[in-house]
Formats: structure tokens, C-alpha cells, sequence
């Protein structure tokens, strides 16, 4: 008995200690719990705010990286068009000298020939002439030695 009365005395004395938790734990609720809370919830807010703002930024990066690579491709195609319709340019040019050429190369192989051709005729007649006066000479030689002879 003696220690259920040592209980009943240990409970009265923890009274004061019990009421005195009891005064903390409501001051804390009333007056730190609720405000932490709130910074809890704020921070919270902020922090997500922070990842939706850098998922957003990395959102306009990608963006503004495809967007730049889109205008780089672009500025290929353009260049590589550019270069194509110089190249093109630059062919035909090329094929229209060496037309040109070719054109100026028949009419001088023409006019060679013309001019070869006029040679050889030239040539034939004054050898056709030679002939026909070496031949005169020839039967004047023989004519006369015979004409001499036969006058004698």
C-alpha cells in the first residue's frame, strides 16, 4: 500500500509539471507552430517556384537552341544554294568560252584549209605551167637538133 500511496503522491506533485506542459505546448501552437508553418509553406512555394521558373528557363534555352540551329541550317542551305548558283554561273561562262573557242578554232581550220587548198592549186597550176614549158623546151631540143639535121 505503502507504494500505491507514493503513486498518488508522485501523480499530485506531477500536476504543476503537467498543467506547466500543457501552458508550453499551447503557447508554442499558438505562437510558433502556426508561423512556422506558414515560413514552411512559403518556402515551400518559393522553392517549387524556383524549379518551375529554371524548368522554365531551360525550356526557353531549348527553344531559342532549336530555333538557333533551325537559322544555322538555313544559313547553310542558303550558302551552299549561293555557292551552287555560282558554280552553275561560273560553268556556264566556261562552257560558252569553250564554245567560243571551239567556233574560232573550226573557222581558223577552215580558213587553213581554205588558204592550203588555194596553195595547192596555185602550185599545181605554176607546176602545170613549169611542166608544159619544160615540156616545149624538151621538144624544142629534140626539134631543133633534128630540124638542123635534116636542113643540112
Amino acid at each position: 500500500m505503502e507504494i500505491v500511496k507514493q503513486v498518488g503522491e508522485l501523480l499530485l506533485s506531477s500536476i504543476p509539471t503537467m498543467i506547466c506542459l500543457l501552458v508550453v505546448w499551447g503557447a508554442y501552437r499558438s505562437l510558433v507552430h502556426s508561423k512556422l508553418l506558414k515560413v514552411l509553406a512559403e518556402r515551400h512555394t518559393r522553392t517549387q517556384g524556383a524549379i518551375q521558373q529554371a524548368q522554365a528557363a531551360i525550356a526557353s534555352a531549348e527553344a531559342r537552341t532549336a530555333e538557333y540551329e533551325q537559322k544555322l541550317r538555313e544559313a547553310r542551305a542558303q550558302v551552299y544554294a549561293t555557292q551552287e548558283s555560282y558554280r552553275n554561273k561560273v560553268m556556264a561562262k566556261r562552257a560558252a568560252a569553250l564554245d567560243e573557242a571551239r567556233r574560232q578554232a573550226n573557222d581558223m581550220v577552215k580558213n587553213a584549209r581554205a588558204a592550203v587548198e588555194q596553195e595547192v592549186l596555185t602550185a599545181k597550176a605554176g607546176l602545170q605551167k613549169q611542166a608544159e614549158a619544160l615540156s616545149d623546151q624538151i621538144i624544142q631540143s629534140i626539134l631543133r637538133p633534128a630540124v638542123a639535121a635534116g636542113g643540112q
